[in-house]
């Protein structure tokens, strides 16, 4: 057959134009009911990690890949450690430790420490990106590429900061801090602060298993092929090979032993706002290739089409085609059911989600080649009927019953199979409207006994720079909403309705350089204890 495909010189130059032209637009395309274009990535996890949603109360057990953003809260227990991937940035957890996302899109990543350590690798900063670390006693920002490292004691009165490379800065009491590579400065205090300044000092085993995992991400073979910015490319390497296809480059194969196994089959769906439905896979490497790229059948194995390379990676919540009309299932003869198949390079991907048309042409061409952006807009709009999807085959097509599916269960326990009668008229580009359960919020991890953070690590107030958003929406308001929409997700313009006045977590918002008589600088070679009082500064409760 011949290909329609541009062959792959012609076809990289154009990528790397295309790339370069994405490139210099950043993401200042973003319509304000737009969600963000990252997340972070659950990528490693040891111990008793647990997590609070967005939304809910309830503390679950965190699971692999799960994509955490806005408002999301982790508690990594005594002896554990936890990893987030951000691709351009990783957050690493020590034990003890109580985390959240104060906000998380694509110019900010605000992020709150009650309590422990967290270790932070930023890999490279956009001109218009905001890196931030609320903890009890000052807030750091964090203005190069660099490692640092944050602890929060736990009584929550003292900040230990501790750059590696880098430059940050800390505010706080009403004082700026300059704080550069090879320095660390102690801070305690909450409505006055002192601080001392001494020597970095050695790394610990928490130090050296960060470096190993940045380590093994800097060597990765896999990034020759994959988008720089895309998190899990890393895992690819141990979990499957390379290889060079005449029209698409190079693709990714993963070395499955189970029988039956298919994109998006092995895992279970979770709600997770704005994007509503979201995949978390099971595999130890099934991040990046579900929520960028494609998928094609090659040799008679499955393979991964990573994005364009020369881009800044679009995160979608699930790139699928779905499997139903318009009321949400399809009847299989045993009930309404609902199924979905991988998207193949060049099918549009259609969100479920309010966006806007440049959302949608963005989040396409970053994950496969489509030159024509009316084509895009066409189908999503419904203007293009008759679209002939590669993968809308029996052998490709998961359906599960519509409630396995709305609480958020093992999707592989429970297929049901798909005749060619029903995939010859029942395939949409829409996802259905099927309303979430609590269980899918809470994800995989529900339903077992997890440790909790302490009450007083839990309400800690934190200084912010930054204002951050309002806490967001109880699951129980959405869910109403939702099924008014017709078990859609809410626009985050209509969302902000439901939002509280307070913001997300206690926070105390101050001005970002402290009093302008109390910026500061450390000595590039400190002393071994130079201390400083400051007042409490002007400062005012961040609220609506």
């Amino acid at each position: 057959m011949k290909s329609r495909w541009l062959n792959v010189t012609h076809r990289g130059a154009f990528l790397a134009f295309l790339g370069l032209s994405l490139l210099g637009l950043g993401r200042t395309w973003a319509d304000e009911a737009d969600p963000p274009g990252r997340v972070a990535r659950l990528s490693d996890l040891r111990g008793s990690v647990s997590l609070q949603p967005a939304g809910v109360q309830d503390w679950a057990a965190a699971t692999l890949n799960r994509p955490l953003t806005t408002g999301d809260r982790l508690w990594a227990d005594q002896d554990a450690r936890a990893e987030l991937d951000m691709g351009d940035a990783a957050l690493r957890l020590g034990a003890t430790t109580g985390f959240s996302f104060l906000n998380l899109d694509d110019h900010t990543a605000q992020m709150q420490l009650t309590a422990g350590t967290l270790l932070v690798h930023v890999r490279n900063i956009q001109p218009n990106q905001t890196y931030e670390i609320d903890t009890p006693n000052v807030a750091l920002s964090l203005q190069q590429p660099g490692d640092y490292r944050v602890e929060v004691n736990e009584t929550g009165d003292t900040t230990v900061v501790k750059v590696s490379a880098g430059q940050a800065q800390a505010t706080g009491g009403g004082q700026s801090l300059a704080i550069g590579t090879q320095q660390m400065v102690t801070f305690a205090g909450t409505a006055t602060v002192s601080y001392a300044s001494a020597t970095l000092g050695a790394p610990d085993e928490l130090d050296s298993w960060s470096a190993g995992r940045e380590r093994q991400r800097q060597e990765s073979a896999s990034r020759q092929y994959v988008a720089e910015d895309v998190p899990g490319t890393a895992d690819l390497d141990t979990n499957g090979r390379w290889e060079a296809t005449p029209d698409y480059g190079y693709v990714w194969a993963p070395n499955v032993v189970v029988a039956g196994w298919a994109p998006y089959r092995f895992g279970q769906w979770a709600w997770i706002a704005p994007w509503g439905w979201t995949w978390v896979d099971d595999a130890p490497w099934g991040y990046a290739p579900f929520h960028y790229g494609r998928w094609i059948t090659w040799n008679s194995a499955w393979c991964w089409v990573p994005g364009p390379r020369y881009v800044r990676p679009v995160y979608g919540p699930a790139l699928v085609g779905w499997v139903g009309g318009p009321r949400g299932g399809v009847a299989v003869g045993i009930g309404v059911s609902v199924g979905w198949f991988p998207l193949a390079p060049r099918e549009v991907y259609v969100p479920g989600y309010h966006v806007s048309e440049t959302y949608v042409r963005n989040v396409n061409i970053t994950n496969t080649t489509i030159v024509n952006n009316t084509y895009i807009t066409n189908v999503y709009k419904n203007n293009v009927t008759n679209i002939h999807y590669v993968n809308a085959t029996p052998g490709a097509v998961t359906a599960v019953p519509q409630n396995v599916f709305a609480s958020g269960q093992h999707v592989a326990r429970h297929v049901i199979p798909v005749s060619r009668e029903v995939l010859s008229t029942g395939v949409t580009s829409a996802p259905p409207p099927v309303v979430p359960s609590r269980q899918a919020v809470l994800g995989a991890g529900a339903g077992r006994a997890v440790p909790h953070p302490p009450p007083a690590v839990l309400s800690r107030p934190v200084v912010a720079t930054t204002k951050p958003p309002r806490a967001p929406v109880p699951f129980e308001r959405q869910v109403e909403a939702i099924k008014a929409n017709g078990g859609r997700p809410l626009p985050r313009t209509e969302l902000a309705r439901f939002q509280p006045a307070t913001p997300v977590a206690p926070v105390r918002l101050i001005s970002a350089g402290g009093a302008d008589r109390g910026r500061a600088q450390i000595p590039a070679t400190p002393s071994r204890a130079s201390a400083a009082a400051v007042g409490p500064g002007a400062s005012q409760e961040s609220g609506s």
